[in-house]
C-alpha cells in the first residue's frame, strides 16, 4: 500500500467502520417482509389466562368442559413442561419482550393503578414499566407488515400513555391498562380503556368482561379490509379474582362441588396420567388443606360454591375463545392462524386462606375487587399434580399448560405432546420465526437488549428442537434454577437452597440437597451469576425495606 493510500486509509478507518457497524445493525433489524399480494405468513394469536392452574382445562385433566380450548389441543400439540414467571405482570413482560422480567423492567410489579411511584423502586430491574431497551411482540411485528390487535389485561404500565399498547406496537386496543377488575361493572381506578384513549366507568347491564374482550377481538379481525396478515394478543383477566360469573354460567355447576376437593383432586391426576402429562412416579404434591371431611357443613356448601363461580369463569373464558374459532372458520383464516393459548402463572391462592378471601356474600358482588377468591384449598387442587401456587418458583407456581396451534403446519402433529422443556421468554423468538421477521438490536433510535429465548417451532412442527442447559427465576425472593433434571429453589434474603430431582419427584415431595451438595453449590452459583448480569441486582427500596 502506498503512502497516499494508506494516509487516506487511516484517517478514515473510523468512518468505515461505523459504516459497516450500521450496515450490520440496520440489515439485522430491517424485517424479511414479503409481497403483501402473496403473504402466506401465518396470522397469530397469543391467548393468555390469568392465574389459571396447571389441570384447570379439560385437555390437562379438569373436570370443567372447556371444548374450545381442548380442540385447540386435538389439532396442534400440548407442552408438559413449560414455564412461566409465577405471576402475572413478570410473565407478561416476558411473553411481550422475549426478555427475563427484570431485564423489561418489571422484575417484581407492575404500576400501581392509584400511585404512580409505589412500585417504582428505583432501580432499573424494578421500574414497574416496560423498559425503552425492549421491543414488544407488536412492535417487531408491525413494521413487518402485520396488524396488531390486542384486548384484555395489559399491566406492564400505565401511568403515562408513552406506556400505553397503542405506543408499543399496537393498532388497535381495547382492554384494562391495570392488573385486574370488577368482572361486571369495572369501577375506578381499574375501568376500561378504548382506542380514544379514554377510559370507561359505565357499563350496561349484562355486561361481562370476558364477553367484552372476545367480542372487541373478533371486531377487530373483521375491520380489518385487506389481507395483510394480524397479530392479536387476547389477554383475559379470568379467573383471576374477584369472583364473579354470570348467573347462567354459575348454574352449570352448582353442585359439581359437592364431593370435596379431595375427590376432584385424585380424579384429575388420575387422569393426567392417561393422558402421558405426569408420571406415576411423581404422585401428588404435599396437600396444603385439611381432608374435606373435617370441613363443617356450611364450609363445605360455602367453599364448594366458590369453585363453582371459578369453573364459571373458565367456562365462559373458552366459549368466548370459540367466537374467535368460529370468526378464524367463517372467514377461512383458521388454517393459516398460530394460536397459542398458556396462563401467566399457577393457580392463585391469595390472600392465603384455605377457604378463600373474603366472606362468601362477597362473590359475584359487582363493587368487590379486593380478594372474593377461592383459597388455598382449591388452588393446591388447580396446580395438580404440583407444589404450592402463584408467586412461588415451586412448579406450582411457575408451570403451565401452552397448547400451540396452527392446522395448515401441523397436520403431521395432531394431538401429540412436547416434553422439551421451554420458557415465556421462547414465545418472542417462536413468533419471529413464523413471521419471517427480525428481532431488532435498535428500535426508534434505542438499543434493545438481547432475547435469550429460543424458537419453538422445531419441536411444535417436527417433535424435537434445542431448548435451554440452564431455566432461572427469581421473584418476590423466590429463588430457582433447573438444569436438565436438577432443580434448586430457595427464599432471599436467609432461605438455604433446597434440591428436587424433576425426573423422579416434578411434584417436589422430596428434598435431596443434603445428598448431593456438589450439585447445589454449582447450581448456587451459576444463579447468582445469572442474577447479576440480568438486572437481579441491586434490588429496590421494597426489599430492602422488608428486610433491612
Amino acid at each position: 500500500m502506498n503512502s497516499g493510500w494508506k494516509s487516506f486509509f487511516y484517517k478514515h478507518i473510523t468512518l468505515i467502520a461505523i459504516f459497516f457497524l450500521i450496515t450490520v445493525d440496520v440489515c439485522h433489524a430491517a424485517p424479511r417482509q414479503l409481497d403483501k399480494g402473496n403473504d402466506e405468513r401465518p396470522n397469530i394469536i397469543i391467548i393468555l389466562a390469568d392465574d389459571m392452574g396447571f389441570s384447570d382445562i379439560g385437555c390437562y385433566g379438569s373436570e370443567i368442559p372447556t371444548p374450545n380450548i381442548d380442540q385447540l389441543a386435538k389439532d396442534g400439540v400440548r407442552f408438559t413442561q413449560f414455564y412461566n414467571n409465577a405471576r402475572c405482570c413478570p410473565s407478561r413482560a416476558s411473553l411481550l419482550t422475549g426478555l427475563y422480567p427484570h431485564e423489561s423492567g418489571i422484575g417484581r410489579m407492575a404500576e400501581d393503578p392509584e400511585d404512580p411511584k409505589a412500585n417504582d423502586e428505583g432501580v432499573d430491574g424494578y421500574r414497574g414499566y416496560l423498559t425503552k431497551n425492549s421491543v414488544t411482540i407488536a412492535e417487531v411485528l408491525q413494521p413487518a407488515g402485520y396488524h396488531t390487535y390486542m384486548t384484555g389485561k395489559w399491566h406492564v404500565g400505565m401511568h403515562g400513555r408513552e406506556k400505553w399498547p397503542l405506543q408499543r406496537g399496537f393498532e388497535k386496543f381495547y382492554g384494562i391498562l391495570s392488573g385486574g377488575s370488577s368482572y361486571l361493572k369495572p369501577f375506578p381506578p381499574r375501568g376500561i380503556t378504548a382506542d380514544n384513549g379514554e377510559t370507561q366507568y359505565d357499563f350496561p347491564e349484562g355486561y361481562y368482561t370476558t364477553d367484552a374482550f372476545a367480542d372487541n377481538a373478533v371486531g377487530f379481525i373483521r375491520q380489518q379490509h385487506d389481507d395483510a396478515p394480524f397479530f392479536l394478543y387476547l389477554a383475559f383477566t379470568a379467573p383471576h379474582w374477584p369472583l364473579q360469573a354470570k348467573p347462567g354460567d354459575v348454574e352449570k355447576f352448582r353442585d359439581k362441588y359437592a364431593m370435596g376437593w379431595d375427590s376432584i383432586r385424585h380424579e384429575r391426576w388420575r387422569k393426567q396420567l392417561a393422558m402421558g402429562l405426569v408420571k406415576p412416579g411423581w404422585e401428588v404434591a404435599g396437600r396444603e388443606m385439611r381432608p374435606w371431611n373435617e370441613l363443617s357443613e356450611q364450609e363445605q356448601k360455602d367453599v364448594a360454591y366458590r369453585m363453582s363461580v371459578y369453573s364459571a369463569q373458565i367456562y365462559c373464558m373458552d366459549y368466548n375463545i370459540g367466537k374467535l374459532l368460529d370468526e378464524l372458520k367463517r372467514s377461512g383464516k383458521l388454517d393459516n392462524t398460530l394460536i397459542m393459548f398458556l396462563s401467566d402463572n399457577g393457580a392463585c391462592a391469595e390472600p392465603y386462606k384455605e377457604l378463600g378471601g373474603k366472606p362468601v356474600e362477597e362473590v359475584n358482588n359487582p363493587r368487590s375487587f379486593w380478594f372474593p377468591s377461592y383459597g388455598t384449598g382449591w388452588a393446591n387442587v388447580s396446580n395438580v399434580p404440583y407444589k404450592k401456587w402463584k408467586n412461588t418458583t415451586y412448579e406450582g407456581g411457575t408451570s403451565t399448560p401452552l397448547i400451540v396451534s396452527w392446522p395448515k403446519a401441523m397436520k403431521k402433529r395432531k394431538g401429540k405432546l412436547v416434553s422439551s422443556p421451554y420458557h415465556i421468554i421462547d414465545i418472542m423468538s417462536t413468533v419471529v420465526n413464523a413471521a419471517n421477521t427480525s428481532y431488532p438490536s435498535v428500535y426508534q433510535g434505542n438499543s434493545i437488549i438481547r432475547t435469550e429465548g429460543i424458537n419453538m417451532l422445531p419441536a411444535i412442527l417436527k417433535g424435537q428442537g434445542k431448548t435451554h442447559d440452564y431455566f432461572y427465576w427469581e421473584h418476590e425472593e423466590n429463588c430457582a434454577i433447573l438444569h436438565g433434571n436438577w432443580k434448586a429453589v430457595k427464599k432471599l434474603p436467609k432461605g438455604r437452597w433446597e434440591l428436587y430431582d424433576l425426573s423422579n419427584d416434578r411434584s417436589e415431595r422430596f428434598d435431596v440437597a443434603h445428598n448431593h451438595q456438589e450439585i447445589v453449590d454449582n447450581l448456587g452459583a451459576k444463579w447468582q451469576k445469572w442474577a447479576d448480569a440480568h438486572k437481579v441486582f441491586p434490588k429496590g427500596r421494597i426489599y430492602y425495606n422488608r428486610h433491612k
